[in-house]
This record gives structure tokens, sequence and C-alpha cells, in this order.
């Protein structure tokens, strides 16, 4: 699937989470894939999604890691894990591997707070990544150097709180 050829943006100001964890399904799985085909279901499936993955979370305060790692693990071979991110003495080599290899991994961004969630989709090169930015439905660039410097731009907030990515079975 190419996220490029559909616009697929949040339907409010909260569901940033579920609408990063069905890009990253459909990328996983094709037959999850398809729903995306139909009229009104990207927007009726944030609404479902949110509420199956926040069941003892506030909807209000957006969806936890651990809720977008069990949505990513349901579509995906492998399980996925979160990470804290570790600003500037991390590598990124783990976000980079799984990306390059065909698994997206969703990352945690804010101010002082976690706010946002993106979706890192491809590696460009190896100074940036591609992301999917879900307030927009763009696709955006994204430097490595602006992950681990909390200089990041175009996706809302300027740094990086978590990562959500396959658990390493290469």
């Amino acid at each position: 699937m190419r996220i490029e050829q559909v616009r697929l943006q949040q339907r409010d100001g909260v569901t940033c989470g579920p609408s990063v964890a069905i890009v990253g399904c459909a990328l996983l799985d094709a037959d999850y894939a398809t729903g995306l085909a139909e009229a009104d279901w990207f927007t009726e499936e944030q609404g479902r999604l949110h509420r199956r993955l926040n069941r003892l979370w506030l909807r209000a305060l957006g969806t936890t890691p651990m809720g977008v790692v069990r949505a990513l693990s349901r579509h995906s071979a492998v399980r996925y894990r979160w990470r804290p991110a570790r600003g500037r003495r991390d590598t990124l080599l783990d976000v980079r591997e799984a990306v390059l290899l065909g698994s997206p991994v969703a990352m945690l961004v804010g101010r002082f707070i976690p706010r946002h969630w993106v979706l890192l989709v491809d590696a460009t090169d190896t100074a940036a990544f591609r992301c999917y930015e879900p307030s927009s439905g763009d696709i955006r660039r994204v430097a490595t150097d602006d992950i681990r410097t909390a200089r990041l731009s175009g996706v809302g907030y300027p740094r990086a709180f978590a990562f959500v990515l396959p658990v390493r079975s290469w």
C-alpha cells in the first residue's frame, strides 16, 4: 500500500494514536488495508480503535504507547514493543533498521509532555525518515538529527518521547 495516494487525516484532536495505528496496521496487513478503499472507513475505524485501545485510559488524553503496541502487534508477523527516546545519545539504529525492513515505527512527540503520534514509514537516506503526520494527512521528511536534538518541525512538536517498534527478530 502507498499511503501517499490517499489523504488519511485524523478526525479530531485526540485520534492521532488510532490514526497512526491504522496506517501502520494497513502497511503491515494487506487484508486490513482493504478497508481504506471504503468511504468513511478510516474515520469510523479511528473511533472503533480509540475505544478498544483506551478501555482503562481516558480517551481525551490520547493513546498510550502500550495501546499502539497492541494495535501494531495484532497486524504484524512480529510483536511490537515501546521504548523511550534517548535524546542526543540515541543512535536510532533500531528504528532505522525496522523501517528499512518494512516495519513502520510510531513516534510519540511533544514539547514538555508527550502530545502527538506520528509514524515513520520509510528511511529516505541515512540522514532522514519519511513520516506520516496524521493531523494533516501528509508525508513529511524528518531529519534523524532533528529527532535526536529535539528540533523536529512539521510534525506538531519538537521532541521525541517514545518509539513503538518491532521486537528484534533478525
